[in-house]
């Protein structure tokens, strides 16, 4: 019988499509989602922070004290904390994201290893299904070039190159043919694709269309000046999502400047206005509690904020990163203080995201069903907005058009019957 193993990742998009290449990759292990089961446990971690390592290290003790998965690491944090988790006994063997289509020969090996690979690969896996999910993440590129003061990134991921294009056409057809509908393009720094290549992003994204059974296309987070006017000729697809994730971090002039960030606010809100006029969601990163972030420069940002066209948000509190610059600047800010702005934030983004679906609550919903919970299937539509279905049929993994739904707060809600 082999040996079940059980998968643990943190992290990012490009995180999880990098679990299922590497079980994808294996042959003489039997996949379990069940942690309790497994024989073998391997962690794909995330480094964007030290709360990041520590929540590494803290899952690491649970395994511990429940007995005895082999625990092998992998991912980002492979780089920064690997090396010191082997010689401590923690883990029996670690590797970088280079090595992860040998894991099955990896974890294979009687002797604890660190095999920690290059930053110069150019990913050529070739996923053909994704295990348990009705939509499938494809990498198009990996590392970046920005050098955002507070990310160590960079520095674990390498410097931004382009997947080849020829093998990601061949994986999404192979996706499509398995009955896949609604791919998810992932990276590092995505919208730095084809900056190698004399190529780009709007130029790869016209050629997914073009393949039979793509339904739709949703990007991960892209930066404001990736939004090249190439790419605005793509806005009225209808296989585009009409939701963008536009990285901004901070609507403070000065703490843009701080943060080593490429985008200015002035430019960032003409941007938010022309998607908000294209009917698109807008989503954006944001960090508080930056060093040099004062109540002053807070109350700006959110002012700024609130001018934007914004309906979703991954925001959360800064987080030191030893070894970036930001590490070093003065003044701090105590975790309360940007905590309390956090939620400000967020408040303001919520309200603007209910605002756009009342607005909005006449628009027929394309949804993808992925889950169910409790008596509700839940899916996301075109605006990258979750809707809660009822219905007595199995609807997971079918697409539906929803025009009949009732607009709440927390989401939108159906019933759904043939």
């Amino acid at each position: 019988m082999k040996p079940k193993i059980y998968f643990k990742t943190f992290g990012c998009r490009t995180n999880l499509y990098d679990s299922q290449v590497m079980q994808s990759a294996l042959k003489d292990y039997e996949i379990t989602s069940d942690e309790s089961q497994a024989d073998v446990v391997v962690i794909n971690s995330c480094t964007v922070t030290n709360g990041a390592d520590s929540n590494v290290r803290n899952y690491i003790s649970k395994l511990e004290k429940s007995g005895a998965p082999k625990i092998y690491l992998t991912g980002c944090g492979a780089h920064t904390k690997g090396e010191q988790l082997l010689k401590e006994g923690r883990v029996a063997g670690v590797f970088g994201q280079s090595e992860k289509q040998k894991i099955n020969k990896l974890l294979q090996k009687e002797e604890g290893f660190y095999e920690i690979g290059d930053l110069e690969f150019v990913d050529d896996a070739v996923v053909g299904e994704f295990i348990g999910k009705s939509r499938a993440f494809i990498k198009i590129q990996e590392g970046c070039n920005f050098r955002c003061s507070y990310c160590i990134i960079p520095y674990v991921r390498g410097d931004a190159r382009s997947l080849n294009e020829e093998k990601i056409l061949r994986q999404i057809e192979r996706l499509a043919s398995n009955g896949f509908g609604e791919f998810i393009l992932t990276g590092t720094n995505l919208g730095s694709y084809g900056v190698d290549t004399k190529s780009s992003l709007a130029k790869l994204l016209k050629k997914i269309s073009y393949i039979r059974g793509v339904r739709r296309i949703r990007l991960g987070s892209i930066e404001p000046i990736q939004v090249t006017d190439e790419f605005k000729e793509l806005l009225d697809e209808p296989w585009l999502e009409k939701h963008l994730h536009i990285a901004l971090q901070h609507t403070s002039p000065k703490m843009l400047k701080l943060m080593n960030r490429r985008n200015v606010y002035k430019q960032d809100r003409e941007l938010f206005s022309y998607l908000k006029e294209k009917g698109f969601c807008v989503g954006t990163d944001f960090i508080t509690g930056h060093p040099g972030e004062s109540e002053e420069l807070w109350q700006e940002a959110l002012e700024n904020a609130k001018a934007l066209h914004l309906t979703h948000l991954h925001a959360f509190t800064y987080s030191k990163r030893d070894g970036t610059p930001s590490a070093t600047m003065k003044p701090e800010v105590d975790g309360k203080t940007a905590k309390r702005r956090l939620h400000q934030i967020e408040e303001i983004v919520k309200e603007k995201n209910f605002e756009f679906r009342k607005e909005h609550a006449n628009v027929p919903l394309e949804v993808l069903i992925e889950s169910k919970k409790g008596e509700f299937y839940v899916g996301y539509d075109q605006f990258y907005n979750p809707i809660h279905v009822r219905s007595s049929l199995d609807l997971i993994g079918n697409w539906l058009e929803i025009s009949d739904y009732t607009v709440q707060k927390e989401c939108n809600y159906a019933d759904f019957e043939v």
